[in-house]
């Protein structure tokens, strides 16, 4: 096709946006803006899409997405002139899922990215296949059975229509060698894992040898985008908090990517999550305690076998950080108020059932589900959402070439917080061309079929017993080096390097401040777990008195015990994080990476380059 063919709206049934033009007023008004409009140019016709469909999207969220089938034909349409253009400049992705055994999630995950294909064809189909979508399965997997399936899985998807690429133990061990052949001082940044116990090695670190493949497959022209997404997520975000159901396909991801790109200066961007929060359970127990406090004294004033009470009809949305315990920290304003639990079940039911439905999932909040305080999707145009980032959700973000350079640093720790403290490193280097955006993705710690994530490291499940510990040190120390990498980066770090005693005294003073923080929120989980116990135990209610809730009671009272085992006042946890040991421990080798930063960075760049050559 050349420039100077035109396209006739009605010759080619452009269905949804003739549609749209002849139902919505606003977008009627859009016409005028082309001359000819039904014998425009394909040029011209993309131009008309782009611009109608933000003002489509609108109407469409205006109206409960009563039309979201007929808005994705609209990108299906889109698409078709693509094709048939045959210049398709846009950008191709790459998207990466690191994965530790977890095959259930990865063909969730890979289902979602197969679907939003489907729904929207971004960059249309070529010999079968999505042509502009490459995947990337990143497998640090310790069981044998699940890397296979693992590699199954990608041979599965690509026959489906998505390229997915296995990338396994021996291919990351040959990327390694050839890595560490041209710099051998790449162990904080990549590890030091050997050859014959290769999992498990930490997200970071997988993330980190991702970025070298990433690094073999980069093209000289800049179209490649490399997103990273986490295995428990999906491409769709959820819309109600009445069902448990209500997830859709409703924002086109890759279309907006591009132009967020494509049309602004940005080198690093990041979504968030809706769905189930991103943090550890070993910082949401208190609020989890406070709601869990407010529902059970609510409900045991109704009488069990009459209407459930927990359907409101408006209920808000949970605020940024609402299921953090120290929301403060990250410059949210701390709640005393409680969240009401908003029953899930459907049809005709009564408050003892809804009881024994939130029992039922009582034990996933230990692989970090939160049944009061998901988060829900609000639409907001995607271009205009655009705002300074400071921390990177490591399961939805996504950078450019020049993005390459800023690996995930302190790898080797294996602490949590890493995406936070990538964040204030990135910001402070680039600054305006690091961005967040309205693109959340749907995060699903458990999966259906098991009520538990199949894993998580540092979260043991041993019968009856979930052992937190481990998680535990990990966001305790992964705390410490955030917000001392938040103080060096006010005082000009990593471009002004600070002096090991420095940055040693920064260290100490934020164990010390966070130590006093986690103790006080230990006394007041204490607290709210024995007046949950005073209420749970209490004979006069309802729950005690019917032998049809035992199982429920029973999956209570489990509960109970877990949450006294992990954070009542005979934990072990938190003689383990503030031992003499570990203080000293985990000071030295934090002191030490920051230290190293400057030289692992420098080591990194000319690695990039080298492999380039």
């Amino acid at each position: 096709m050349t420039h100077s063919d035109t396209i006739s709206l009605t010759q080619k049934k452009y269905t949804a946006l003739t549609y749209f033009f002849q139902h919505y007023t606003k977008i009627s008004d859009i016409q005028n803006n082309l001359t000819a409009f039904n014998n425009s140019t394909p040029e011209q016709l993309i131009k008309l899409y782009n611009t109608a469909i933000p003002l489509v999207e609108k109407t469409l969220w205006d109206n409960n997405l009563k039309e979201l089938q007929l808005y994705q034909q609209l990108f299906h349409e889109l698409e078709s002139i693509h094709t048939e253009l045959n210049n398709d400049t846009r950008h191709h992705f790459i998207i990466t899922i690191p994965v530790a055994d977890r095959p259930q999630h990865l063909q969730q995950c890979l289902q979602s990215i197969l679907n939003l294909c489907h729904k929207y064809q971004y960059g249309g189909i070529e010999n079968g296949q999505y042509k502009k979508i490459k995947v990337l399965v990143s497998d640090d997997s310790k069981q044998l059975e699940n890397q296979q399936t693992n590699k199954t899985l990608a041979l599965e998807f690509t026959n489906k229509g998505i390229n997915v690429e296995y990338f396994g133990p021996a291919e990351q061990i040959a990327i390694i060698n050839n890595a560490k052949s041209i710099n051998k001082t790449l162990n904080n940044i990549i590890g030091n894992t050997s050859p014959d116990a290769f999992y498990h090695k930490g997200a970071s670190i997988t993330r980190n040898i991702s970025y070298l493949k990433f690094n073999e497959l980069n093209t000289s022209d800049n179209s490649t985008l490399f997103y990273f997404i986490d295995s428990d997520q999906e491409f769709q975000v959820n819309i109600n908090n009445q069902t448990d159901d209500d997830n859709v396909y409703a924002v086109n991801y890759f279309y907006y990517l591009d132009k967020l790109f494509s049309t602004n200066q940005i080198d690093v961007l990041t979504g968030k999550v809706v769905g189930d929060p991103p943090v550890s359970p070993s910082v949401m127990a208190g609020n989890f305690l406070q709601d869990l406090i407010a529902f059970t004294s609510k409900i045991a004033n109704y009488e069990p076998h009459t209407n459930c009470e927990f359907h409101p009809s408006n209920t808000l949305n949970v605020d940024d950080a609402a299921y953090h315990d120290m929301a403060d920290l990250f410059g949210f304003k701390s709640s005393s108020e409680s969240y009401q639990y908003n029953c899930m079940l459907e049809g005709q039911h009564d408050n003892a059932q809804c009881f024994a439905a939130l029992c039922r999932k009582l034990s996933q909040f230990f692989d970090g589900e939160h049944p009061t305080r998901k988060s829900y999707y609000e639409y907001t145009n995607v271009e205009e959402s655009i705002t300074p980032a400071r921390t990177i959700y490591t399961g939805n973000y996504i950078f450019n070439s020049k993005g390459l350079q800023h690996f995930i640093p302190f790898a080797n720790l294996k602490l949590r917080m890493a995406g936070p403290v990538l964040g204030r490193i990135i910001k402070s280097i680039i600054g305006e061309r690091f961005v967040s955006a309205n693109l959340p993705m749907l995060h699903k710690r458990t999966v259906q079929a098991i009520q538990q994530s199949e894993f998580r490291p540092g979260v043991e499940h041993q019968e009856n017993v979930i052992d937190l510990s481990g998680e535990f040190m990990r966001q305790f120390y992964g705390d410490v080096m955030l917000f001392s990498m938040q103080t060096l980066t006010e005082l000009g770090y990593p471009k002004a390097q600070a002096l090991e005693q420095k940055i040693s005294a920064i260290v100490e003073n934020t164990i010390n401040s966070m130590k006093e923080k986690y103790t006080l929120k230990h006394i007041e989980n204490i607290k709210k777990l024995d007046q949950l116990k005073s209420i749970i135990n209490d004979p006069q209610h309802w729950w005690n008195q019917n032998a049809e809730l035992t199982e429920s009671k029973l999956h209570f009272t489990t509960f109970i015990q877990n949450i006294d085992y992990n954070f009542g006042s005979d934990a072990k946890v938190y003689s383990q994080l503030f031992s003499a040991n570990n203080i000293e421990r985990y000071q030295s080798e934090i002191t030490t990476a920051l230290l190293s930063y400057t030289n692992d960075q420098t080591s990194w760049t000319a690695l990039l380059k080298e492999m380039q050559t």
